[in-house]
């Protein structure tokens, strides 16, 4: 086979983003992980869809980091269909090793900050900035996925990559999923989790809002009756506030 010239290559380079689920681990605690991947998804089968993960230790002290169990932590993280390519948080003593298991070491900001100060290169400070961006780059949604059946007790619908729109019913112990937001246009009385893969822009948004549950962007409050004036039972909306103090869900009615 003759050898392809030069104006004949066998392939080009080009640039591309790839999007990818950003994990913030508020803890290596393998078991404690493990616990809370079954809690929250241990029933939803395909809610990571052999999705490509960005483990993202920078809310922890390096002395942390340096303890992480990776065999165990990339295992775990397989056994819930995800594919773990990156890792951000880490100290350059961790580096060899992480990289030894065929992960990719992701700058933080602060990291490229360091770089740019001590007169690294412009396409080496290039390069980091676009591993960045991939990792927190979120997929266009798709069409809403419709449901116009009304929801019993113990069924849930998720709407992956797209929000979802309820024409009936969701009744106690039904539960509906989705990575935007969450439109019901009938009483809606079991769990709404919007944004599940963190976008914190979603809302939640129903004609009869007495719900058991609200999420959005991970952020979780059990109903029990104390909802604001005006909103129980009545066309609502939930939204998700993020200030310095922290974040909070609230609620408001939607006046027709």
């Amino acid at each position: 086979m003759p050898k392809p010239s030069s104006e004949n290559f066998c392939f080009d380079i080009k640039s591309s983003y790839l999007s990818i689920v950003n994990l913030v681990f508020q803890t290596v605690d393998v078991p404690l992980i493990a616990a809370d991947l079954d809690r929250r998804f241990g029933d939803v089968a395909d809610f990571f869809d052999d999705d490509a993960v960005s483990i993202d230790l920078t809310a922890l002290a390096l002395s942390d980091v340096s303890s992480v169990d990776w065999v165990a932590l990339l295992a775990l993280l397989r056994k819930y269909r995800m594919h773990p390519v990156a890792v951000r948080g880490v100290g350059p003593d961790d580096r060899a090793m992480i990289q030894s298991l065929g992960l990719v070491i992701q700058e933080t900001p602060s990291q490229v900050t360091s770089a740019i100060a001590s007169g690294a290169s412009d396409s080496a400070v290039g390069g980091t900035v676009s591993a960045i961006d991939a990792s927190t780059t979120e997929p266009a949604l798709l069409g809403a996925l419709v449901i116009d059946k009304p929801l019993r007790s113990g069924q849930r619908v998720y709407a992956k990559g797209r929000d979802l729109v309820m024409l009936a019913m969701v009744n106690a112990g039904a539960e509906v999923i989705a990575d935007g937001h969450i439109h019901v246009y009938a009483p809606l009385r079991g769990r709404a989790i919007a944004g599940a893969r963190g976008n914190q822009e979603a809302r939640i948004f129903a004609l009869g809002f007495s719900p058991e549950l609200i999420s959005i962007a991970g952020v979780y409050q059990s109903i029990d009756g104390d909802l604001p004036k005006g909103v129980e039972s009545q066309v609502a909306v939930a939204s998700l506030e993020v200030s310095e103090s922290g974040e909070r869900l609230i609620y408001k009615p939607i006046n027709r």
